[in-house]
């Protein structure tokens, strides 16, 4: 591969971009709650293959000491070093129509100059539309639909799927500059924001990938392949079921769950689903507690909770 403005080197498919087609960005490193990031590129990799379009350059981006790259131990010598990547590919959806995914770590460094990059990149292949996901924890039960935050200037989905448009301050990643400046030159642009589980959170729950998929699909109109990740839903949704079924506490604790969200979701709670009422409902360390001592008093086998 030949250096490219010393920040990242391009693949063999850098010449081989359609004009044009949509760019699909999803990071790991800012929160990725219910693993809904890191599910989902590893399915649309998995199903649907890519080519490498550009390879982002760890040594000017990546804090090893922060994020450790991992090295495999055999027995008296090193068998196999896996580095950290960030990367451009290009894929094609289940009709064959391509698409770009920027892919991989969160920048640690170098945000200002990454954001150019990826603008310049953007410009290259004429890009059609920009749009990307991640996840963070909310106070929202397991038993009601995915919610999700939409910002960008995509208003026709603002409209149609946010469900929670708060008035604040949030710490920023990079994809947040990577819009904000895509916004300032009106370029198609939207962010969907998962709102997970917060007792879900640190477990791979293959439903946040499945609504990930689904807000890119509404956005660009690219189709997956989702049965895998459906079906390995069902069976992790099923045994939580049946561990809040089988405990008082938890179901209690759900419960409060489910009354703070149907009463917000009808339009009639002037709080955010963020805020507590009367320090009734349930923190994400409590339902946890429930859960581990649950578990405890259960034989380790195919009834526990999957481990994220």
């Amino acid at each position: 591969m030949r250096e490219v403005d010393g920040l990242y080197s391009a693949g063999d498919a850098f010449g081989a971009v359609p004009p044009g087609v949509p760019l699909v960005a999803a990071l790991t490193g800012f929160a990725d709650a219910g693993s809904a990031v890191s599910q989902f590129t590893e399915a649309v990799r998995e199903d649907l293959g890519s080519e490498s379009v550009a390879v982002f350059d760890n040594d000017e981006l990546l804090d090893y000491r922060a994020r450790r790259p991992l090295i495999s131990f055999d027995r008296d010598h090193l068998a196999n070093y896996v580095p950290a990547r960030l990367s451009l590919e290009l894929l094609s959806d289940e009709l064959g129509r391509p698409f770009l995914l920027l892919s991989g770590y969160e920048p640690d460094y170098q945000w200002d100059r990454f954001t150019r990059a990826v603008l310049s990149l953007i410009e290259r292949f004429e890009v059609g539309s920009v749009t990307w996901v991640h996840s963070i924890p909310m106070p929202v039960p397991h038993t009601r639909p995915i919610g999700v935050t939409v910002s960008g200037n995509r208003t026709e989905l603002i409209d149609a799927m946010s469900v929670w448009r708060p008035h604040t301050q949030v710490p920023a990643n990079a994809l947040h500059l990577l819009e904000f400046s895509l916004q300032q030159t009106a370029h198609e642009v939207a962010g969907f924001v998962l709102l997970i589980p917060h007792y879900l959170s640190d477990t791979e729950f293959p439903d946040a990938a499945v609504k990930a998929l689904e807000c890119i699909t509404a956005a660009t109109g690219l189709i997956f392949p989702t049965d895998r990740l459906r079906e390995g839903g069902r069976d992790f949704v099923s045994r939580i079921d049946l561990q809040v079924a089988e405990n008082g506490e938890l179901a209690k604790l759900v419960g409060a769950l489910e009354e703070r969200h149907d009463t917000y979701m009808e339009g009639n709670a002037v709080r955010s689903p963020l805020t507590d009422v009367d320090g009734a409902l349930p923190t994400a360390d409590e339902i946890a507690a429930e859960l581990e001592k649950f578990l405890a008093t259960r034989r380790k086998g195919d009834d526990d909770l999957p481990a994220g």
